[in-house]
Protein backbone atom coordinates (compact mmCIF):
# COMPACT_ATOMS: atom_id res chain seq x y z
CA UNK A 1 0.00 0.00 0.00
CA UNK A 2 1.58 3.26 -1.15
CA UNK A 3 1.21 5.95 1.51
CA UNK A 4 3.29 8.62 -0.20
CA UNK A 5 1.98 12.17 -0.54
CA UNK A 6 3.75 14.83 -2.54
CA UNK A 7 4.66 17.32 0.18
CA UNK A 8 3.92 18.71 3.63
CA UNK A 9 1.01 20.85 2.46
CA UNK A 10 -0.80 17.80 1.12
CA UNK A 11 0.07 15.76 4.21
CA UNK A 12 -1.55 18.22 6.64
CA UNK A 13 -4.38 19.49 4.44
CA UNK A 14 -7.16 17.97 6.60
CA UNK A 15 -5.78 19.08 9.97
CA UNK A 16 -8.69 21.20 11.12
CA UNK A 17 -9.13 24.07 13.53
CA UNK A 18 -9.27 22.76 17.11
CA UNK A 19 -7.36 19.54 16.36
CA UNK A 20 -5.22 17.79 18.96
CA UNK A 21 -1.71 17.19 17.60
CA UNK A 22 1.22 15.14 18.84
CA UNK A 23 4.54 16.49 17.56
CA UNK A 24 7.70 14.42 17.83
CA UNK A 25 11.05 15.82 18.80
CA UNK A 26 13.15 16.74 21.81
CA UNK A 27 14.30 20.32 21.97
CA UNK A 28 15.02 21.04 18.30
CA UNK A 29 16.21 17.50 17.57
CA UNK A 30 14.03 15.35 15.33
CA UNK A 31 11.18 17.81 14.95
CA UNK A 32 8.82 17.74 11.92
CA UNK A 33 10.08 21.03 10.47
CA UNK A 34 8.28 20.78 7.13
CA UNK A 35 4.88 19.96 8.61
CA UNK A 36 5.11 22.78 11.14
CA UNK A 37 5.94 25.22 8.34
CA UNK A 38 2.95 23.91 6.35
CA UNK A 39 0.63 24.41 9.33
CA UNK A 40 1.85 27.99 9.62
CA UNK A 41 1.11 28.55 5.92
CA UNK A 42 -2.33 26.96 6.28
CA UNK A 43 -3.17 29.04 9.34
CA UNK A 44 -4.89 26.25 11.24
CA UNK A 45 -5.84 27.63 14.65
CA UNK A 46 -7.01 26.68 18.17
CA UNK A 47 -4.64 23.73 18.17
CA UNK A 48 -3.78 21.63 21.21
CA UNK A 49 -0.16 20.55 20.85
CA UNK A 50 1.32 17.63 22.77
CA UNK A 51 5.08 17.93 22.60
CA UNK A 52 8.02 17.55 24.93
CA UNK A 53 8.71 21.27 24.52
CA UNK A 54 7.50 24.34 22.66
CA UNK A 55 10.41 25.05 20.32
CA UNK A 56 12.13 28.43 20.39
CA UNK A 57 10.85 31.85 19.35
CA UNK A 58 11.64 31.54 15.64
CA UNK A 59 11.68 27.79 15.07
CA UNK A 60 9.64 24.65 15.65
CA UNK A 61 6.33 25.05 17.49
CA UNK A 62 7.52 28.55 18.34
CA UNK A 63 6.52 29.54 14.79
CA UNK A 64 2.91 28.53 15.49
CA UNK A 65 2.98 30.39 18.81
CA UNK A 66 4.04 33.53 16.97
CA UNK A 67 1.00 33.31 14.72
CA UNK A 68 -1.35 32.53 17.68
CA UNK A 69 -2.34 29.14 16.24
CA UNK A 70 -1.86 27.21 19.49
CA UNK A 71 -4.64 27.27 22.09
CA UNK A 72 -3.06 24.82 24.54
CA UNK A 73 0.39 23.30 25.06
CA UNK A 74 0.82 19.96 26.85
CA UNK A 75 4.55 19.70 27.52
CA UNK A 76 7.24 18.82 30.02
CA UNK A 77 9.72 21.64 29.32
CA UNK A 78 8.84 25.09 28.04
CA UNK A 79 12.00 27.17 28.46
CA UNK A 80 13.95 28.95 25.71
CA UNK A 81 10.81 30.60 24.32
CA UNK A 82 10.06 34.21 25.26
CA UNK A 83 6.80 34.35 23.27
CA UNK A 84 5.57 31.22 25.04
CA UNK A 85 6.31 32.87 28.39
CA UNK A 86 4.52 36.06 27.36
CA UNK A 87 1.39 34.21 26.22
CA UNK A 88 1.34 32.07 29.36
CA UNK A 89 1.66 35.03 31.75
CA UNK A 90 -0.93 37.07 29.85
CA UNK A 91 -3.47 34.23 29.91
CA UNK A 92 -3.51 33.86 26.12
CA UNK A 93 -2.23 30.27 26.20
CA UNK A 94 -3.38 27.28 28.23
CA UNK A 95 -0.50 25.17 29.51
CA UNK A 96 -0.44 21.72 31.10
CA UNK A 97 2.99 20.80 32.43
CA UNK A 98 3.65 17.07 32.77
CA UNK A 99 6.69 15.20 34.13
CA UNK A 100 8.70 14.03 31.14
CA UNK A 101 8.45 10.32 31.93
CA UNK A 102 4.70 10.66 32.41
CA UNK A 103 4.39 12.41 29.05
CA UNK A 104 6.29 9.60 27.34
CA UNK A 105 4.32 6.88 29.08
CA UNK A 106 0.95 8.46 28.31
CA UNK A 107 1.98 8.54 24.63
CA UNK A 108 3.02 4.89 24.84
CA UNK A 109 -0.23 3.90 26.56
CA UNK A 110 -2.21 5.51 23.76
CA UNK A 111 -0.27 3.54 21.18
CA UNK A 112 -0.76 0.32 23.14
CA UNK A 113 -4.50 0.88 23.45
CA UNK A 114 -4.33 1.25 27.24
CA UNK A 115 -6.79 3.77 28.74
CA UNK A 116 -4.59 4.84 31.65
CA UNK A 117 -1.33 4.30 33.51
CA UNK A 118 -0.24 4.57 37.15
CA UNK A 119 2.87 6.52 38.05
CA UNK A 120 4.49 7.79 41.27
CA UNK A 121 5.66 10.97 39.49
CA UNK A 122 3.78 14.01 40.76
CA UNK A 123 2.33 12.46 43.91
CA UNK A 124 2.10 15.11 46.62
CA UNK A 125 2.49 18.02 44.18
CA UNK A 126 0.07 20.23 42.25
CA UNK A 127 0.41 17.75 39.37
CA UNK A 128 -1.81 15.43 41.42
CA UNK A 129 -4.61 17.96 41.96
CA UNK A 130 -7.97 16.41 41.13
CA UNK A 131 -6.50 13.09 40.02
CA UNK A 132 -7.27 9.62 41.30
CA UNK A 133 -4.59 7.92 43.40
CA UNK A 134 -4.12 4.28 44.37
CA UNK A 135 -1.74 2.48 46.67
CA UNK A 136 0.26 -0.49 45.43
CA UNK A 137 2.51 -2.34 47.87
CA UNK A 138 2.46 0.58 50.25
CA UNK A 139 3.32 3.26 47.64
CA UNK A 140 0.94 5.88 46.21
CA UNK A 141 0.51 6.26 42.47
CA UNK A 142 -1.35 8.74 40.28
CA UNK A 143 -3.70 7.56 37.58
CA UNK A 144 -2.96 9.37 34.32
CA UNK A 145 -5.06 8.94 31.18
CA UNK A 146 -3.60 8.02 27.82
CA UNK A 147 -3.59 10.86 25.33
CA UNK A 148 -6.32 11.16 22.73
CA UNK A 149 -4.85 12.88 19.68
CA UNK A 150 -6.31 13.45 16.22
CA UNK A 151 -2.95 13.49 14.43
CA UNK A 152 0.63 12.53 15.22
CA UNK A 153 3.32 14.32 13.21
CA UNK A 154 6.78 12.78 13.31
CA UNK A 155 10.14 13.14 11.62
CA UNK A 156 12.41 10.24 10.64
CA UNK A 157 15.73 9.80 8.89
CA UNK A 158 14.64 7.19 6.35
CA UNK A 159 11.28 5.79 5.37
CA UNK A 160 9.83 3.66 2.62
CA UNK A 161 6.66 3.90 0.57
CA UNK A 162 4.84 1.56 2.99
CA UNK A 163 5.56 3.91 5.90
CA UNK A 164 8.30 1.95 7.67
CA UNK A 165 10.58 4.39 9.51
CA UNK A 166 14.16 4.54 10.77
CA UNK A 167 15.24 7.35 13.11
CA UNK A 168 18.82 8.51 13.48
CA UNK A 169 20.43 8.44 16.92
CA UNK A 170 18.92 10.91 19.43
CA UNK A 171 16.41 12.17 16.85
CA UNK A 172 14.44 9.03 17.70
CA UNK A 173 13.33 10.55 21.07
CA UNK A 174 9.51 10.93 21.25
CA UNK A 175 8.90 10.09 17.59
CA UNK A 176 8.33 6.29 17.77
CA UNK A 177 5.80 6.39 20.61
CA UNK A 178 3.91 9.30 19.08
CA UNK A 179 3.84 7.56 15.70
CA UNK A 180 2.03 4.68 17.40
CA UNK A 181 -0.47 6.93 19.16
CA UNK A 182 -2.04 9.15 16.52
CA UNK A 183 -5.37 8.35 14.93
CA UNK A 184 -3.67 9.57 11.75
CA UNK A 185 0.13 9.57 11.70
CA UNK A 186 2.03 11.75 9.26
CA UNK A 187 5.75 11.11 8.77
CA UNK A 188 8.25 13.35 7.05
CA UNK A 189 11.60 11.80 6.20
CA UNK A 190 14.96 12.96 4.94
CA UNK A 191 15.21 10.06 2.52
CA UNK A 192 12.30 8.17 0.99
CA UNK A 193 13.08 4.76 -0.55
CA UNK A 194 11.08 2.01 -2.28
CA UNK A 195 9.35 -0.60 -0.15
CA UNK A 196 11.69 -3.48 0.61
CA UNK A 197 14.82 -1.29 0.65
CA UNK A 198 15.08 -1.09 4.44
CA UNK A 199 16.56 -3.87 6.55
CA UNK A 200 13.64 -5.14 8.69
CA UNK A 201 15.96 -5.44 11.68
CA UNK A 202 16.68 -1.71 11.51
CA UNK A 203 13.09 -0.46 11.36
CA UNK A 204 11.98 1.45 14.46
CA UNK A 205 8.37 2.22 13.47
CA UNK A 206 6.50 -0.38 11.37
CA UNK A 207 4.49 1.03 8.50
CA UNK A 208 1.21 -0.19 9.99
CA UNK A 209 1.27 2.88 12.27
CA UNK A 210 1.92 5.40 9.48
CA UNK A 211 -0.84 6.75 7.24
CA UNK A 212 1.03 9.36 5.17
CA UNK A 213 4.68 9.83 4.35
CA UNK A 214 6.68 12.30 2.27
CA UNK A 215 10.26 13.32 1.69
CA UNK A 216 10.98 16.64 3.36
CA UNK A 217 13.50 19.23 2.30
CA UNK A 218 15.66 22.13 3.53
CA UNK A 219 16.12 20.77 7.04
CA UNK A 220 17.89 23.23 9.32
CA UNK A 221 18.51 20.79 12.20
CA UNK A 222 19.25 23.58 14.62
CA UNK A 223 21.11 23.10 17.89
CA UNK A 224 19.26 24.68 20.79
CA UNK A 225 22.29 25.35 22.96
CA UNK A 226 25.84 24.95 21.70
CA UNK A 227 28.56 24.78 24.35
CA UNK A 228 32.21 24.57 23.37
CA UNK A 229 35.45 24.60 25.26
CA UNK A 230 37.21 27.94 25.58
CA UNK A 231 40.42 27.90 23.60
Amino acid sequence: MNKVVSNADEAIKDIHDGAVLMLGGFGLCGIPENCIAALVRKGTKNLTCISNNAGVDDFGIGLMLQTKQVKKMISSYVGENAEFERQLLSGELEVELIPQGTLATRCMASGYGMPAIFTPAGVGTEVATGKETRDFNGKTYLMEYAFDSDFAIVKAWKGDTHGNLIYRETARNFNPMMAMAGKITIAEVEELVPAGSLDPDHIHTPGIFVHRIFQGSHYEKRIEQRTVRTR
